[in-house]
């Protein structure tokens, strides 16, 4: 079987275009998919070299070029072949020059210049991806902060936000069958916070959540007695930690966060 690829293209380092085709292959189960990248392309023969390529894999390809003569023989030489080609940066850049009318200095590689706020989100957003619902307990004491809550409150949506404001978060569930591993009382410095629902909130999301899944909405998960067990589990979690506790209920992920970050930079 031919190896696939998403080829990640950019006349500069394409470390935006690879940290995108990272995110989505994390999605999927697949693990066949590859990730092959070509940095710093200036000439058309280079690219039409790697859609070649990508025709003759059945790959894709993810692009950020900054200039615009390159941007368009990737559009050309990908609809010429059959590729589907991903424009990343573009459709961003047009999207500024429309709306503020002004336009890009075309310096590939200007935007990650000496910009360690880029590489501190990256490594943020994977260490979100690799800690999220508890996968590995580690996490908890190299976070920045550490969100808690029974399933459905948020957590990982929230995780994913703050790590775009470059702070490193993970997230635990909470079940009563479930104690909670000991690297939860370890390590200073970071911020605990909880997160619970009203419970007549969280009941219409799990059934929702059922629902989408196919499932009976008379399983146990969407019960009101076990959603009321779990909260009052967690509650007593969150107060044997000493923690500041939020209500996310009919709260958005903006708001939740501007609390934390706040928290934060006391």
């Amino acid at each position: 079987m031919t190896q696939q690829y998403i080829y990640v293209c950019s006349d500069a380092v394409g470390e935006t275009a690879e940290a995108v085709a990272k995110a989505t292959l994390r999605q999927f189960s697949s693990e066949d998919v590859k990730i092959k990248r070509y940095s710093h392309l200036r000439t058309e023969d280079e690219i039409a070299r790697i859609v070649a390529e990508a025709a003759e894999t059945g790959s894709f390809i993810s692009y950020t070029l900054v200039q615009p003569e390159l941007r368009e023989w990737m559009r050309e030489e990908s609809a010429r072949h059959g590729v589907r080609a991903v424009d990343v940066m573009g459709p961003m850049m047009q999207a500024f020059v429309d709306t503020f009318g002004s336009f890009p200095s075309r310096e590939p590689g200007l935007l990650h210049s000496i910009d360690e706020a880029y590489h501190r989100r990256i490594e943020a957003i994977e260490f979100a991806v690799k800690y999220d619902d508890g996968k590995d307990a580690r996490g908890l004491v190299q976070a920045q902060v550490v969100l808690i809550g029974v399933s459905r409150t948020s957590k990982t949506p929230l995780s994913v936000f703050l790590s775009h404001k470059g702070i490193k978060v993970a997230n635990l569930p909470l079940m009563p069958e479930v104690n909670p591993p000991e690297e939860l009382k370890q390590g200073p410095g970071r911020l605990i916070v909880g997160l619970t629902m009203q419970p007549e909130h969280l009941l219409e999301i799990r059934s929702e959540r059922l629902k989408t899944l196919g499932l009976p909405a008379s399983a146990q998960y969407a019960s009101p007695e076990r959603i009321q067990e779990e909260l009052n589990y967690a509650a007593s979690v969150m107060a044997g930690l000493n923690c500041p506790v939020i209500d996310v209920t009919n709260r958005a992920i903006e708001e939740t966060a501007g609390i934390i970050m706040e928290w934060l930079n006391k």
